[in-house]
């Protein structure tokens, strides 16, 4: 890394920075002569950046803040390349960290160490997760309060309509999308395909397969910050916000994956259309965990507008073959090919914990051997199936008693979600809202 610093003599300075619960960047501009001291796992900050909620605000009488007395944990590099950075000012890069303790010892609550705890125990068993993920999100207009459509650079007009797998649309924003496959490909995040999605603006962006789980969830919050970068670029903004729009498409992040063994095999893939039975086991676990794992999949007040019936986004707990309407499909295609699709998360949810409950929860079906009962051939909100919870207060109450959720995730992890997510909520309900003022406030 040091002898790719001297060779770009235009980068000045740093981002040295952790991911924090709700899947945000935080840390520090570090001059680029203190690469070495970062690189060697020497930097210091504290463990509650980890928790702070939205807002970038410290949680009110946190035990795990307190207790330490707000103590600082060590910086450990990731291994991952410095990410290059040019949409700043001036050129800069991203080195990515993860926390430990002084002893050596991983903090527990980092979300990056949950997700590597879980693949150690594949590796255990000598399996190994193949994961993709595809995102999707929205261009609005920044010089606008809400979200509007932006102005296409090609024809000068406003985007006021859905244009689902538009070629034109693509072509108007192709600057837009070059210079992110570009900054893709200079920062080693495997960039597949791109479509206009069903959106005044929205457009999806699939990252290949691979075979390090960790590294994808790396890609899938690198892919966030360079799309929010370019787009400032060009001139727009990039929401990956749950429900931007109330009555347009949400924005998800929905994960694909399967299992090989030590000889490679997809142990999903028996030859058949229906898939193993250590793939059904694993989808029985995914159904399990599902109801007490939401808050993971839709940790904002907003990520609830999107889990709504008829809106190509799951609200019940089902199962099925080449069925959207459900919250876990099993594609078609070719048995060799045969894997597992997790449609539950929004854009919005912390890519490293969508993993952890995902990898999670199917590793425990594997275990346990769970049935996931009959698939669902038909549309799933018709079928009377267990529903995911309603609400953001209701899935936080889940997720505090799941007993699958325990088996998942440290202690110190959940307890520091569970108390960001509350103070989260206690903030939203103290704001009213302009509609709730311009209802109530004289007709009652």
């Amino acid at each position: 890394m040091l002898e790719w610093l001297d060779e770009r003599r235009d980068i000045q300075s740093l981002r040295a920075a952790v991911c924090d619960l709700n899947g945000v960047m935080r840390g520090k501009r570090i001059p680029v002569e203190q690469a070495r001291k970062a690189l060697e796992g020497k930097l210091r900050m504290p463990f509650s950046l980890i928790g702070l909620d939205i807002w970038g605000e410290d949680i009110v009488g946190d035990p795990l803040v307190y207790s330490t007395g707000d103590a600082d944990g060590l910086c450990e590099w990731t291994g991952r390349a410095i990410l290059p950075v040019n949409w700043t000012a001036h050129p800069t890069g991203l080195l990515p960290l993860w926390l430990r303790d002084e002893g050596g010892a991983p903090y527990l609550a980092d979300p990056r160490r949950a997700l590597a705890a879980v693949l150690e125990r594949y590796r255990k068993l000598g399996l190994t997760p193949v994961t993709a993920t595809e995102l999707e999100f929205y261009l609005v207009d920044p010089e606008s309060q809400r979200p509007i459509g932006p102005v296409s650079p090609v024809t000068g007009r406003r985007l006021d309509s859905d244009a689902a797998l538009s070629i034109d649309e693509l072509d108007d924003f192709e600057a837009f999308i070059y210079d992110v496959y570009e900054a893709c490909r200079s920062q080693n995040i495997p960039v597949d395909t791109a479509i206009a999605e069903n959106g005044i603006g929205q457009f999806e962006i699939n990252l290949n397969h691979v075979s390090d789980a960790l590294r994808a969830a790396d890609d899938a919050v690198f892919f966030k910050r360079t799309v929010k970068g370019i787009a400032r670029k060009h001139g727009f903004v990039a929401s990956f916000m749950a429900k931007p729009y109330g009555e347009r498409a949400g924005n998800g992040l929905h994960v694909h994956f399967s299992l090989v063994d030590a000889e490679g095999r997809n142990v999903f893939d028996d030859g058949t259309d229906q898939g193993s039975d250590m793939m059904r086991h694993a989808v029985g676990g995914l159904l399990s965990a599902m109801a007490e794992s939401t808050l993971v999949f839709a940790p904002h007040a907003n990520s609830y507008r999107r889990l709504r019936p008829k809106s190509h986004a799951p609200t019940t707990v089902g199962w099925g073959y080449e069925n959207r309407m459900v919250a876990i499909r099993i594609p078609g295609g070719p048995s060799a090919a045969r894997r597992i699709e997790h449609r539950v998360s929004g854009a919005d949810a912390n890519p490293y914990l969508v993993m952890a409950a995902i990898l999670g929860a199917a590793l425990i079906g594997i275990e346990r051997e769970l049935s996931p009962g009959e698939p669902s051939a038909i549309d799933a909100y018709e079928r009377k199936l267990p529903k995911l919870p309603p609400d953001w207060a209701s899935a936080t109450v889940l997720f505090e008693g799941g007993t699958l959720m325990h088996d998942i995730l440290p202690a110190p992890l959940r307890q520091s979600l569970i108390a960001c997510k509350r103070q989260e909520l206690e903030t939203f309900a103290l704001q009213v809202s302009d509609f709730e003022l311009e209802t109530y406030l004289e007709s009652v």
